[in-house]
């Protein structure tokens, strides 16, 4: 294709599912992207890019922001033609629709979960005793953040009480 190939980046043993800061040889690839020193990735597979289509997306819109084409060759993808920048774009697509269906069904957990009673969020560290002296500490006069630091609470927990 007359590209000049400066190297090859295998991160061997690390799955395509890892983040990028969790595979070095694809880490130092995006720097030297960013550094403008790579204009064409080519690879053999997505796969070997990207195993979750979030991280995959991620990775390429961060390669098309720097102007980096690729090329994967068992798909026959190319980035720098238009077909290839329509799948990319139909990828991104597909991916925010993903996202979306996810936050759905998040929310309708969450929902189904209250409904039979279930506490949604951190567990309350507020207990009746603590509820208490936090009355008493601020009717003898105490200050918000005073009560706060002595029983190494929140000051929006103190607030909430009182």
């Amino acid at each position: 294709m007359g590209y000049n190939v400066i190297s090859e980046f295998i991160d061997h043993g690390i799955s395509g599912t890892k983040t990028r800061v969790e595979r070095p040889a694809l880490d130092e690839m995006l720097k030297l992207v960013t550094q403008r020193k790579i204009q064409m990735i080519l690879c053999w597979d997505i796969s070997r890019l990207g195993r979750s289509l979030q991280h995959l997306i991620e990775i390429l819109n961060e390669l098309q922001s720097l102007k980096c084409d690729l090329y994967f060759h068992k798909n026959g993808i190319d980035t720098s033609t238009i077909q290839g920048r329509m799948i990319f774009q139909i990828c991104g697509c597909l991916a925010e629709f993903e996202r979306s269906l996810i936050s759905e069904r998040v929310r309708a957990g969450q929902v189904r979960a209250k409904k039979n009673g279930t506490h949604i969020g951190r567990p309350t560290q507020m207990t009746p005793a603590l509820s208490t002296s936090i009355r008493l500490m601020r009717e003898q006069g105490m200050a918000i953040g005073r009560i706060a630091k002595t029983l190494r609470v929140g000051v929006s927990t103190i607030y909430s009480v009182i």
